[in-house]
């Protein structure tokens, strides 16, 4: 319990700890944050040097008809503190380009940057300026019925994934000796009925592998009939009145558990993965303690563990006596506590032998990544220049040629086309009084390029689409500045945190349809 405290008052303190900057006014930007000062942030920065027009009162809930002709930076940033008045705000009026040509560092004192409605060009060059400055940033867009989310950073590891199905490693199949010997105190043949039906179900599928090693080499059940056999062994164990089975739920359990014996836990890809990984195996002075104790955690599962990760340490319910249940659950607490101390004493020589200081490791942050070890995530992003490469072309090739993901792919395509379309016209598609079919036409040769890069021909995006995406006439609807809001919100909170994985790659939101696609770009 001490260790889940712990890590809860981490993830509280790195939020209410967080400093956002945030690149925009509009109402994608005031949604993102609308979430995050609810959330609790420390402080946060608008950057923009719009003025409040009559425009922005219809899309923008954090701006007021006394606030046309001010600035919008600081109109919103006002409204946005009355929602948590322990959040400081501050504001910019500056243009973000302008702002962060003529001072490069101003991003620096930030945890986070969140760039909202930015074109193409100016995400890349945002990308290597915070990627110089080591502050992650999050480009989120409104455009139309379209939105984009997108995170660039060199790399993120995160400890506490909470994945939605875990998979509970009670180490039946290679009980230690503790657990061996706490088993064997319950004498099934020995007891009376009531102690019977309260022996713990783990406790009774270890005996029975007991037994089945003894009698078959010490190999576990494999084929479809040493299963079955294994669990008329079980059955045979419970007792019965007038040659009538009696009602023990324990047993019920253990059966429906015996799945735990043939197929014991591995090592998930992931994980093998991340033990194999350069940033492991040739540590440096400068390597981040996360890879301190991952090269550690290899060593445990080399050594210590016999091939398994460490315990995680906790039980599951069972039917049992009070006694008995707390007495299995802190064996196995005891073990997780081994185990976690051993890699504790791996990462601290490894840090002596790199130089540095075994003090810096935190106990209870060892106890945590040793709880974790199964579900540990690292995510990389390519910089944003590269995710717009020809050598992605397989991956939207095939997304656009998909029923499922092919509108979706087009769409993401038809958003670096417009934003090509306003640097050579000045402006977005559909935003002039003309005909729109003389910007469809336009926005089609911005298109055709970009699909050739990715070696898809011309028909692969529906005329009925970019017809769409220019009658959008590049607006910031708030229906869908809110969806991108709290994704964006979301995201941000994962990466300030380190909790649940971030998304890997880009994501695309089509209200027209009500779907969303994430792309590894």
């Amino acid at each position: 319990m001490a260790r889940s405290t712990d890590s809860k008052e981490n993830n509280k303190a790195a939020l209410e700890g967080a400093r956002i900057c945030v690149l925009g006014s509009g109402p994608t930007a005031t949604e993102v944050l609308k979430n995050l000062v609810l959330g609790g942030i420390a402080s946060f920065t608008v950057v923009d040097d719009v003025r409040v027009g009559p425009r922005d009162l219809g899309n923008n809930f954090m701006l007021e008809a006394s606030s046309v002709g001010q600035s919008r930076a600081a109109a919103a940033t006002a409204l946005l503190q009355e929602l948590n008045d322990a959040v400081a705000g501050s504001f910019v009026d500056e243009a973000p380009d302008a702002l962060l040509a003529a001072n490069p560092r101003f991003l620096a004192e930030f945890s986070l940057v969140i760039a909202t409605q930015m074109m193409e060009a100016q995400m890349m060059r945002l990308d290597v300026a915070c990627r110089e400055l080591g502050v992650p940033l999050l480009c989120v867009r409104a455009y139309g019925l379209v939105g984009y989310l997108r995170a660039s950073l060199p790399e993120h590891c995160v400890v506490e994934a909470k994945p939605d199905n875990t998979i509970e490693d009670l180490r039946l199949h290679r009980p230690w000796p503790e657990l061996t010997a706490f088993s064997r105190c319950f004498d099934l043949a020995a007891v009376d009925d009531v102690t019977h039906r309260h022996v713990p179900w783990a406790v009774l599928l270890i005996q029975a592998l007991s037994a089945w090693h003894d009698a078959h080499m010490g190999r576990l059940p494999a084929t479809a009939e040493e299963k079955t056999q294994f669990r008329t062994l079980l059955q045979s164990w419970q007792r019965s009145a007038a040659g009538v089975p009696m009602q023990e739920e324990n047993f019920d359990e253990a059966l429906a558990h015996v799945r735990k014996v043939f197929a014991p836990p591995t090592i998930p890809a992931e994980v093998a993965a991340l033990m194999r990984d350069e940033c492991a195996t040739a540590l440096t002075p400068g390597s981040d303690i996360f890879w301190v104790l991952v090269a550690a955690l290899r060593g445990f599962v080399e050594g210590e563990g016999g091939g398994d990760l460490p315990l995680e340490g906790s039980i599951p319910d069972m039917t049992a006596t009070t006694e008995a249940f707390l007495a299995l659950q802190r064996l196995y607490r005891e073990r997780a506590e081994a185990d976690a101390a051993a890699v504790e004493a791996r990462a601290a020589a490894l840090l002596k032998r790199l130089g540095r200081d075994p003090g810096q490791l935190q106990r209870a942050a060892v106890r945590l990544f040793a709880k974790n070890a199964r579900n540990l995530h690292v995510v990389r992003w390519r910089r944003l220049g590269e995710a717009r490469g020809a050598a992605q072309g397989d991956v939207l090739r095939g997304a656009l040629a998909s029923e499922d993901t092919g509108a979706n792919a087009g769409l993401l395509l038809l958003l670096r086309a417009v934003d090509r379309f306003h640097a050579a016209h000045g402006r977005f598609p559909g935003t002039y009084d003309g005909g729109l079919e003389e910007d469809v036409s336009l926005l089609r040769a911005r298109l055709a390029p970009l699909l050739t890069e990715v070696g898809a021909p011309g028909s692969a995006v529906a005329d009925d689409l970019v017809g769409e995406v220019v009658r959008f006439g590049a607006c910031e609807l708030h229906c869908v500045a809110a969806v991108m809001g709290a994704a964006a919100a979301q995201e941000a909170i994962k990466l300030l945190t380190r909790q649940f994985v971030p998304l890997g790659g880009t994501l695309v939101y089509n209200a027209m349809a009500s779907t969303s696609s994430v792309f590894p770009l």
